[in-house]
């Protein structure tokens, strides 16, 4: 029955995933905007969870938890992308464009089918499976391992939202330096960007590797099919750190040195003394 349940909680989910690989794909066409993706990170995994779970019968304690635990992950990044000006008209990451210009008009619509529009929405499934993985596993009974995961997944949750505020304070208050004629203060260096260049990146992938234990928990091995997700989204935003900081040293003359002073992903101490003039990662990150 399990596996029956955990089948047909896959089917809908796959249907999710392809409608929503052509709707972002259709509007990318018609708006010739191609952050529609974007605009769906934070909305689609948590209706992926909440299938798994109320396949389950909301029952189970493990799927109900990953289901919240999801939908909090959801509602604070979709608040700090609105507010960020991600879902108005023209809110598109201003790295697509950057892409656009390094890449031929058939290579960036085969970009924007391939990458943008199947990949990415097919990654916002597969770091879901862990639900999968638990609803095919129900007899696993939720214990101490699940609670440390929760806790931690919460403390990860917060410390994605410090380092977004930190960076969203800074971006607005360089407008309004900006807009009073001073100088430009260029990126953060200051709060959590002390430690690492990405703080923000490694709650968020932190958060779903999380996610992974508890499917691992479940199954009784890491080696299963809700690891790959995690595994997967790890390699995407190291690619996109490398190419984010590429833009910024071309954008600014002092960011080569804090690559020296500072640790890439992981919060660390500082390898030396990070002075605290000039501040903050690439303007637009997503996360």
């Amino acid at each position: 029955m399990a596996d029956t349940g955990a089948s047909a909680a896959l089917l809908i989910c796959s249907a999710v995933f392809a409608a929503a690989s052509l709707g972002t794909r259709l509007l990318a066409v018609l708006t010739r905007e191609y952050s529609w993706v974007d605009r769906a990170w934070s909305l689609l995994p948590p209706v992926y969870l909440w299938v798994f779970a109320a396949v389950g019968g909301l029952a189970d304690a493990r799927l109900v938890v990953l289901a919240v635990l999801g939908t909090l992950w959801g509602v604070r990044l979709t608040l700090n992308f609105a507010r960020k000006g991600g879902y108005r008209p023209g809110g598109e990451d201003y790295r697509w464009a950057a892409i656009r210009r390094r890449l031929s008009r058939r290579q960036f619509a085969a970009f924007n089918l391939f990458f943008i529009s199947i990949y990415q929405n097919l990654l916002l499934l597969l770091i879901t499976l862990p639900a999968w993985v638990a609803l095919q596993n129900p007899g696993t009974p939720f214990g101490a391992g699940d609670l440390v995961l929760t806790v931690l997944f919460l403390a990860c949750l917060a410390g994605e939202t410090i380092a977004d505020q930190q960076q969203w304070k800074f971006q607005r208050d360089r407008l309004q330096r900006r807009a009073r004629g001073d100088a430009d203060p260029g990126f953060l260096r200051g709060g959590l960007f002390r430690y690492s260049r990405h703080p923000n990146y490694f709650f968020e992938i932190a958060q779903w590797w999380l996610v992974a234990g508890f499917g691992a928990i479940a199954a009784g091995s890491i080696l299963q099919a809700g690891t790959l997700g995690a595994v997967l989204l790890t390699l995407l935003f190291a690619g996109s750190i490398a190419f984010t900081e590429n833009i910024s040293m071309e954008r600014h003359p002092g960011y080569a040195a804090y690559r020296r002073e500072v640790w890439p992903l992981v919060p660390l101490a500082p390898k030396r003394r990070v002075p605290v003039a000039e501040n903050a990662p690439p303007s637009g990150e997503r996360l």
